[in-house]
């Protein structure tokens, strides 16, 4: 089969596009007829090695895992004896972060937990967006942040693969949603349900009077202390991304600042889960949750499409159709 791999960590030139043997599934694997995959921030730490303490749970001195591609959406071609959810034929999507990655290729071989059924009213590329980007927002609006309906919600880096997923998330909780983007992506924070928008190039939130019951900082870059002004009394602010100094702003000092009065500051470190695929799967089925895709590459353009993930710049989600 065709696969993408890398050997050293560096820049996208470090992938090749090779044939390497088809996977083989264990008893209790699922060998899946890879359709689609996607391109989040925890591939470019996979493939730079960078922050350096990643390289304790992805390889010190090399990857550990020579096939990247964490979003996964295909056709299950066979199961292992022990597999009980699933059987060949059934489409199905998942996030592979915590069972081996291997997404860019044509086949991949993954525990059944990995995976669940794909939202029948979307394509494979789709689908293949939804689950790094869509839990992690889900686990940021419902679990971490919260969210209860009729909350003001501000969600800052609101245009990206996280950011549109959260704002339509928030939405479908009964929440009043704000997005922060630049001028360019202010149409599309308008067609997914953003209640206002703020466009960054023009005006600060942080000037703003309004305050809110919870801040999502997905791709912020603003003092720890600015968020926590903007939070309404008991508010809380959950920190998934952003610049260097704002992570570890909101890792040392948060826990601090939580103490003192009644805002909280959380961070976010997003767990593959099944339940939450399922639940992902209901809200696109409700139509409730619509994938925004800004991209489409093929297997052989993967190291162009991590270019231009790379500039930051992406409106939604970048593919990868294999």
């Amino acid at each position: 089969m065709r696969a993408i791999t890398y050997g050293r960590y560096g820049t996208p030139d470090v992938f090749e596009l090779k044939e390497v043997d088809k996977p083989i599934p264990k008893d209790n694997q699922v060998l899946v007829k890879v359709h689609a995959s996607s391109i989040n921030y925890g591939n470019l730490v996979l493939l730079k090695g960078k922050p350096f303490l990643a390289r304790f749970a992805f390889g010190l001195l090399k990857p550990k895992h020579s096939i990247p591609g964490g979003d996964v959406a295909g056709k299950v071609e066979a199961v292992g004896r022990n597999v009980t959810q699933f059987q060949p034929g059934d489409e199905v999507y998942g996030d592979l972060a915590s069972s081996g990655w291997g997404a860019f290729a044509e086949y991949v071989s993954v525990p059944e937990t990995a995976l669940a059924q794909k939202p029948t009213n979307i394509s494979y590329e789709e689908a293949a967006s939804v689950p790094m980007a869509g839990v992690t927002a889900l686990q940021g609006i419902r679990d971490k942040g919260e969210i209860q309906s009729g909350q003001q919600v501000l969600i800052h880096g609101a245009s990206g693969g996280v950011g549109t997923f959260a704002v339509q998330i928030a939405k479908s909780f009964g929440a009043e949603v704000t997005g922060v983007c630049s001028t360019r992506n202010i149409d599309i924070l308008r067609s997914i349900g953003a209640d206002y928008i703020i466009d960054y190039t023009n005006e600060k939130f942080t000037e703003n009077p309004k305050k809110y019951d919870l801040i999502l900082a997905i791709n912020g870059y603003q003092p720890i202390l600015a968020y926590k002004r903007a939070l309404k009394p008991k508010g809380k602010y959950v920190m998934i991304g952003g610049s260097g100094s704002q992570m570890t702003e909101a890792m040392i000092f948060g826990p601090l600042l939580s103490m003192t009065g009644n805002k909280k500051i959380v961070n976010l470190l997003q767990r593959p889960n099944q339940e939450d695929l399922v639940f992902m799967k209901e809200l696109i089925e409700a139509g409730k949750v619509k994938p925004v895709i800004d991209r489409r590459y093929k297997l052989d353009e993967v190291p162009e499409s991590f270019n231009y993930f790379g500039e930051g710049h992406s409106q939604g989600k970048i593919v990868i159709t294999v």
